[in-house]
């Protein structure tokens, strides 16, 4: 997998006969986290076989049985948040704070796949035509088997369980593969519902590497989630390809926002930069770029820059946010400041010298040209971009012209005609004056554009897309007219075109 090789992370062989061990480490301090085997394609085998004998169980027991159960095991994790925040916080570098948020809006999901998955699910009925009233039509969704999913580093609760609620809520089994820096939140995840349920095995984990996550790619499960990059994006894609499994993608990167002249300056500010740089800007869901309309933008810009040297990077309790959890992505933010200035951009807040590996200190950027892989590129960092913009109707071009299909933010007062406009961009999600806020509606749908999103996450798509429908119709009766039979009556079917002239052959 693209993300495979990772600094902070070693794979050391064992004794004869043993697996290879990840060694995770806590990247603000460089110490042991946990060390976890690397599975082989034997152990991934037996994991997808003891999850296709708990799918048939879990499938049994029903809407009711499994909400059941999916809300003791919710109740478990909020009765032991303070562990996984503690863990989250060691594996990310991020504050507890960040980590506390992330565990909350998980649980949240998870509640409510359990409580809704039945109404967005079961059997209901579905109107017929007057060519066939004698047939009773129904649609429902099944589902689809063992689900695989793939999970990122930057919120390795949050995201994961956007997938492994709604999969298991919708029925199925789950066979979950953490990302190799955060693979001690995946195991905690996966042993907290071993607790509940050790002889059914509805959730397990694999741990290992990027040939780890290659093997569950072709090991033919019914669907594989993933988050990551668009690199990695691309290769699970192709891996999946070869077994026709099908795939929910969601890729990496950061969305815009839109300040309309009539903004409230001070929130747009405030939220630009919590957008921003909340995680240290590894936020899928934040904010990349603000296109500000010309009359305001000094002015906002003055906010920003306020704002953002308020923040301060670091390990303590004090500190805004934590380092960058990929090594590798700190040369990525370099070189993207780097050429952001080169071809004209302007530091207002920060600048190259603001990367002191692990941690990136805030950079607010001014009249980047479009053109720089700053916008461009796949954004990652505390990073902020401004540009000037001469209306709303521009900053709507460049957006989609760039292709970011994630998410945008639009502060206006203007909330009535705004919804109109947001019609106009090319985004999964458009929020009108917050920013992340969204992500707290579980059962609001969250999904990119174009090569941003395969899928949807969250709500009642969020459970579809983990299901498979079955669409079934019923005759009840003889219908007056049967026109599907060799031995149709003529009189019938000149019946039916007289009917079907005076249904569609009128105006109006």
């Amino acid at each position: 997998m693209a993300e495979s090789a990772q600094p902070r992370l070693a794979a050391h062989p064992g004794g004869s006969g043993r697996s290879n061990v990840l060694i995770s480490q806590d990247p603000r301090t460089g110490e042991v986290v946990g060390n976890y085997a690397v599975m082989g394609a034997g152990e991934l085998n037996r994991t997808v076989r003891a999850a296709r004998t708990a799918e048939r169980w879990w499938a049994n027991l029903g809407f009711g049985g499994r909400r059941r159960w999916l809300l003791d095991w919710k109740r478990s994790i909020a009765r032991r948040a303070s562990e996984l925040v503690e863990l989250v916080s060691e594996e990310t570098g991020k504050p507890a704070a960040d980590a506390a948020g992330e565990v909350m809006l998980a649980v949240e999901n998870l509640d409510w796949a359990a409580r809704n998955a039945s109404r967005a699910l079961r059997r209901r009925r579905l109107g017929s035509s007057w060519l066939s009233r004698n047939q009773r039509a129904s649609v429902g969704y099944l589902p689809l088997g063992v689900v695989g999913v793939l999970g990122p580093w930057n919120n390795p609760v949050f995201t994961p369980m956007s997938s492994i609620a709604y999969a298991m809520a919708a029925g199925n089994a789950v066979v979950f593969k953490p990302h190799e820096l955060t693979t001690g939140v995946g195991v905690w995840l996966a042993e907290s519902w071993a607790e509940l349920a050790p002889s059914q095995p509805v959730l397990q984990v694999v741990t290992g590497d990027g040939a780890t996550a290659a093997a569950l790619c072709r090991a033919k499960l019914d669907k594989i989630a993933y988050s990551g990059s668009e690199a990695g994006a691309r290769e699970v894609i192709s891996l999946c390809a070869q077994t026709m499994t099908p795939v929910v993608v969601e890729r990496g990167g950061k969305g815009a926002m839109v300040v309309h002249v009539d903004a409230k300056l001070e929130d747009a500010a405030e939220a630009a930069v919590f957008g921003a740089m909340a995680n240290a800007g590894q936020n899928p869901s934040g904010v990349q770029r603000a296109y500000v309309a010309d009359s305001v933008y000094d002015n906002f810009l003055d906010l920003v820059a306020a704002d953002a040297r308020r923040l301060r990077p670091g390990a303590d309790k004090r500190a805004s946010y934590g380092p960058m959890i990929l090594e590798p992505q700190v040369d990525v933010v370099r070189k993207q400041v780097r050429d952001a200035l080169a071809r004209g951009g302007r530091a207002v807040v920060g600048g190259l010298d603001s990367i002191r590996e692990p941690y990136v200190e805030p950079i607010v950027l001014a009249e980047v040209p479009e053109e720089s892989i700053a916008i461009t590129g796949e954004a990652i960092g505390p990073v902020l971009i401004v540009n000037r913009v001469a209306n709303i109707e521009e900053a709507a071009k460049r957006i989609n012209a760039t292709g970011n299909g994630v998410a945008v933010s639009v502060f206006t007062r203007d909330v009535h005609s705004v919804e109109s406009f947001a019609e106009t961009l090319r985004a999964g999600v458009v929020t009108i004056n917050s920013t992340t806020a969204h992500l707290g509606i579980p059962a609001l749908p969250v999904g990119g554009v174009g090569e941003y999103g395969q899928g949807h996450s969250h709500g009642e798509h969020g459970l579809r897309e983990f299901s498979r429908t079955l669409a079934v119709a019923r005759k009840r009766y003889r219908a007056p007219m049967n026109l599907a039979t060799f031995d149709r009556h003529p009189r019938h079917l000149r019946m039916a075109k007289a009917m079907f002239r005076l249904r569609h052959g009128r105006p109006g």
